[in-house]
């Protein structure tokens, strides 16, 4: 009882969203035989249906996306290509990529419309909800049907009691067949994403190599060039006065040891070696015990991952950790790293104050986890706790 139940109310749900545009045409067709059905008045209402069919052919197919995605489990993307930003220039005109507007109003409307127009997931919406009343309608229609003709005899009710667990699963197969993206547009859509990955890793990495000149430059390279005039200075002063020549070395000494444990950090922050040396799980729990928090973690990684991956995943936790310990006023926080068949899950855990909201290090962190085609989660809901997780799609050798 309770499958038929349910069957029945999905397919009344299915019934409905389908007529939602042709709703809007009846209305149409109402109103101008309601005006008198003459030559010139059908543009206006023709004009308004079309016009409601643009605005609501997009949320109707995210409907049916939602409901196939909470019915069945499957997630169909829905392909729309982003719109793009909107910029205000010296001049105090707005450019949105294409014109230039007097206002941010008219930038952004005339983005919108441009969108809509140009973008292919757009026509292919447009197309859906001109085929979902003949296909999905139709068939979840029968068991509605069959209760309203039910006065006629039973046949009706047996053919709703037949129906309605299986009506609504039509739904699936018509709505991925008609709303997926196209082979051609994933693809298309992949090369963007890829190029706007491989950009944003060139930044990545020119601004990596600059924080190293700097830091060479200012540290390591200051203390050795220091350390050079200390030994001739020494040398002159070997004859004639031993006892400063014997400081200087002392000074020079000292710098030197500087010197090394400068480069030894400089390189522990490009590779650390127990990164290296003994994989993730030890690295990420020297990274704990180093941490002025109370830091638990726990590791279910049976092998080493390659190394690209390791250190993009020990960095990510580094900088969640440096974030937890600075701004969310925590005493704790578990690490967890566990790998499925088909991902890699670390999770960094604090009982901090929460509302986390995304600056430009979790920005980058995002973007050094798009290169795996990785993804990070922050829940952080207002006083806590604060969950992330960054996910990279992986799957074990055979």
């Amino acid at each position: 009882m309770r499958k038929w139940g349910l069957g029945f109310w999905r397919s009344c749900v299915l019934v409905a969203v389908s007529l939602l545009v042709p709703a809007v045409w009846a209305a149409a067709v109402g109103l101008w035989l309601w005006w008198g059905g003459g030559p010139w008045s059908w543009i206006a209402p023709f004009v308004w249906a079309a016009i409601g069919t643009l605005l609501l052919c997009r949320p109707v197919c995210r409907m049916f996306r939602s409901l196939v995605a909470r019915w069945t489990g499957v997630e169909i993307p829905d392909g729309y290509r982003p719109a793009g930003t909107v910029t205000q220039l010296s001049t105090g005109y707005w450019w949105n990529g294409h014109a230039y507007h007097r206002t941010a109003r008219d930038a952004r409307q005339e983005l919108w419309w441009r969108s809509r127009w140009t973008d292919p997931a757009g026509w292919r919406d447009l197309r859906f909800v001109g085929i979902a009343p003949f296909t999905i309608g139709l068939v979840a229609a029968v068991p509605p049907a069959g209760v309203v003709l039910a006065g006629l005899g039973y046949y009706p009710l047996v053919v709703t009691v037949v129906a309605a667990p299986y009506a609504w699963r039509i739904v699936e197969p018509v709505t991925a067949r008609f709303l997926r993206p196209s082979p051609t547009m994933a693809l298309a859509d992949r090369v963007d994403e890829l190029t706007a990955q491989r950009a944003d890793t060139t930044v990545a990495q020119a601004a990596e190599i600059r924080r190293i000149e700097r830091d060479l430059h200012d540290g390591a390279q200051a203390r050795l060039v220091a350390l050079g005039m200390s030994l001739a200075t020494a040398e002159k002063l070997m004859r004639t006065n031993p006892d400063q020549a014997v400081a200087l070395l002392r000074e020079a000494r000292a710098g030197a040891a500087a010197s090394l444990s400068e480069l030894r950090d400089l390189v522990r922050g490009i590779s650390p070696p127990v990164l290296t040396e003994r994989g993730l799980v030890d690295a990420v729990r020297a990274l704990a015990l180093d941490s002025p928090l109370d830091v638990s973690v726990e590791a279910d990684l049976p092998t080493r991952l390659d190394p690209p991956i390791e250190s993009a995943l020990y960095f990510g936790i580094a900088e969640l950790l440096t974030n937890v310990a600075k701004h969310a006023h925590a005493s704790h926080a578990r690490i967890s790293l566990a790998r499925n068949e088909n991902a890699l899950v670390v999770e960094v855990e604090d009982d901090g104050r929460g509302g986390v909201t995304e600056a430009g290090g979790l920005t980058g962190l995002r973007r050094r986890l798009a290169v795996f085609d990785g993804i990070l989660e922050i829940t952080s809901p207002a006083g806590g706790p604060t969950q992330a997780r960054m996910i990279i799609p992986h799957r074990d050798d055979p």
